[in-house]
C-alpha cells in the first residue's frame, strides 16, 4: 500500500497541491479525475519522486519515499509517464524487455526472459513482438509500454494520461487490461484520468482534485454524483444507471 500524508507542492507561487491525504490499495483500480490545472499529474510525480515535494510523506510499505534505494523503488514502482517520446528504434519485445532493468541491470536470465514473455503474451502483443515501435499504431504503442510496466514486476503502478489521443477501441482495451492488473494481479493501479466514463466504469476508487486539493474521494457511487461532479467541473451533469455502471452525460 502507498499512503501520502499532507503533501504539498508550490510552483512560482502557485501551490498546485495542498496538504493532500489519501492512499492507494493494493487490487484496486484507483482513478484521478478533476479539470486541467487541478495537479493530478502533479501529485502522481510527486508519490512517485519524479517530482519532490515541498511538505508532507509518501510511505511505501510503510517507509518513506526518500529512505528508499533507487533500484529497491524501482522494484515496487512502476510508473509511466504522460510522454513516452522514445528516440531510437525499439522492438515491442526490446521495449518490453526495458522493464526487467532494475533486476538484470541489462543482463538478462532465463528468469527474465519468461516474465517478458509472460508480459506479452497478457496483452496480447507476441505477433507484434518483433515490429518497431513506429510501426505501431497509437493504442499497440501504449500496449507496449504497459507490457513494460508489466514486466518490471511490481506492487504498484502508476498510469499518467494512458489513453491520451487513443480511439474508443484502443482507449477500451486499455481499461480492461488496467483493471485486470490489479484484479488479477492484485497491483495497485493509479491511473491520471480525464474521462469521467472510463473512471466510472473500471475503477474502485476514485479520487477529484481541484485546485490541488481533494474535493471528493471514495467509491465510484459516492464520486460520481451530479453535485459533486458539477461542483468540480463547474457544468451540469446528469447521471444515468446502465448495467449497472453510472455514466455522465454533460452538454
Amino acid at each position: 500500500m502507498i499512503k501520502l500524508e499532507k503533501l504539498s507542492k508550490v510552483f512560482s507561487e502557485n501551490k498546485v497541491i495542498n496538504n493532500v491525504t489519501t492512499e492507494f490499495e493494493k487490487g484496486k483500480v484507483t482513478s484521478i479525475i478533476g479539470p486541467n490545472g487541478a495537479g493530478k499529474s502533479t501529485l502522481l510525480s510527486m508519490a512517485s519522486r519524479l517530482v519532490n515535494k515541498d511538505n508532507g510523506f509518501v510511505y511505501i510499505n510503510g517507509k518513506e519515499i526518500s529512505d528508499w534505494d533507487n533500484k529497491d523503488l524501482a522494484k515496487k514502482l512502476a510508473v509511466l509517464r504522460q510522454s513516452n517520446n522514445v528516440t531510437m528504434r525499439f522492438t515491442v519485445r526490446e521495449m518490453v524487455s526495458f522493464g526487467r532493468f532494475p533486476y538484470s541491470q541489462g543482463k538478462l536470465t532465463k528468469d527474465d526472459l519468461a516474465v517478458i514473455n509472460n508480459a506479452l503474451k497478457y496483452l496480447d502483443l507476441i505477433k507484434i513482438q518483433n515490429k518497431y515501435l513506429d510501426q505501431l499504431s497509437g493504442g499497440q504503442r501504449q500496449l507496449a509500454y504497459i507490457a513494460m510496466v508489466i514486466a518490471q514486476d511490481t506492487d504498484s503502478i502508476f498510469l499518467d494520461e494512458p489513453l491520451n489521443n487513443l480511439d474508443i477501441k484502443h482507449s477500451l482495451q486499455i481499461m480492461r487490461n488496467i483493471q485486470k492488473l490489479a484484479h488479477e494481479m492484485n497491483k495497485a493501479v493509479v491511473v491520471v484520468i480525464h474521462d469521467i466514463n472510463f473512471a466510472a466504469c473500471y475503477s474502485d476508487v476514485i479520487i477529484a482534485l481541484k485546485k490541488g486539493e481533494i474535493i471528493a474521494s471514495g467509491k465510484v457511487k459516492d464520486v460520481i454524483q451530479a453535485d459533486v461532479l458539477e461542483s468540480i467541473y463547474e457544468t451540469p451533469f446528469n447521471i444515468v444507471e446502465v448495467n449497472g455502471k453510472r455514466m455522465c452525460t454533460y452538454y
